[in-house]
Parts: structure tokens; C-alpha cells; sequence
């Protein structure tokens, strides 16, 4: 299941907004329309909850979107490709900021937190785990696994152009039919 599939069609703005620097509050509101009540869920259970999500839960989550709209707008953000920038912006900055610094830091994180994310993964295949430890190694893949997508987007970006551009690529095909 694509969450962020999931989450941009019923709530496109927190769907954007959660990619980006405002993507804690837009965390926020999603877990309170989808009556997630832990303060910090997981990747997992936030899956999880929008999976087993009623109709109520949905409607409640559309709500959550479209009074989170207001809150953006009042904020200056005209619409999602606001967001969508914002957070494209500061991807961009931090990478000119590398380019300018030659600093390794973020490339030595990066190798670090693949090797681990992926030596997590073999080691979890390869041996018995007894059931005491399997929920740390399951909460320290998870987080190693949502920082590796991180990573990956910092360097090769979002999937929001490649959805934009086929969007568009839709509407000039119809309008050619």
C-alpha cells in the first residue's frame, strides 16, 4: 500500500505537507482525524490506522485537509504546489549548501544509515529472533528505514514533479481524444 498514494487523494494538502519542513504539524492532524492518540506513531501504525480507517475516519481525515487548507492559505501558501516547493526549496538548499561546503557530513550519514537499514534487514532474514527483541529491532528498522527515504529524496528527489508531470501529461492527452 502507497500511504502517500493514500494520503494525497483524500487529504492532497497534508499529503504534501507531510514531505516537507511543516510536516509535523501535518502529522499531527492527520493522526487526530484518524483517532491515532500515541504521540510520536510510527510509519507503521500511522499505515496501519489509515488501513483499517472508517468512513468516518476518512471524512474526519478530508475535514482535517480542508480546515489545514485554511490554516496554510491564512499562512500565504496559496495551494498544495506552495507546499510542494517549500519543500523542494529546502531540499535544494541543503544540497547547495553541500555543493558549497564540500562538507561529507551528510554523504557519511547517508552511507551510514544505508549500511545500517540494509545490514537490519539481512540480519533480521538470517537469524532467529527471539520475540523480546524482535519489537526494538522492528522500531529500529522502522526508523532507520523512514530516514533512509529521506535520504533517498534528498538525493534524488520527490516523486511530487514525476506525479505533477504525469498529471499533466493526462489532461493534455484527454483534451487531444
Amino acid at each position: 500500500m502507497d500511504l502517500g498514494k493514500i494520503i494525497g487523494t483524500v487529504a492532497p494538502w497534508i499529503g504534501t505537507a507531510l514531505g516537507g519542513p511543516i510536516g509535523g504539524a501535518a502529522t499531527r492532524e492527520l493522526c487526530k482525524a484518524i483517532g491515532l492518540t500515541k504521540d510520536d506513531p510510527s510509519q507503521d501504525e500511522i499505515s496501519q490506522a489509515i488501513a483499517n480507517a472508517t468512513p468516518d475516519q476518512l471524512l474526519a481525515l478530508k475535514k482535517a485537509d480542508q480546515d489545514f487548507a485554511v490554516q496554510m492559505q491564512t499562512l500565504g501558501f496559496k495551494n498544495v504546489a506552495d507546499l510542494e516547493k517549500i519543500a523542494a526549496d529546502d531540499r535544494a538548499s541543503a544540497r547547495d549548501r553541500e555543493i558549497k561546503t564540500g562538507d561529507w557530513t551528510p554523504r557519511a550519514l547517508a552511507i551510514a544509515v544505508t549500511l545500517g537499514f540494509f545490514g537490519v534487514l539481512v540480519f533480521l532474514m538470517k537469524y532467529d529472533i527471539p520475540a523480546t527483541e524482535q519489537n526494538v529491532l522492528n522500531v529500529m528498522l522502522g526508523s532507520l528505514g523512514t530516514a533512509w527515504i529521506a535520504i533517498v529524496t534528498y538525493y534524488f528527489g520527490s516523486s511530487a514533479g514525476s506525479t505533477a508531470k504525469s498529471e499533466t501529461i493526462d489532461k493534455l492527452m484527454s483534451n487531444h481524444k
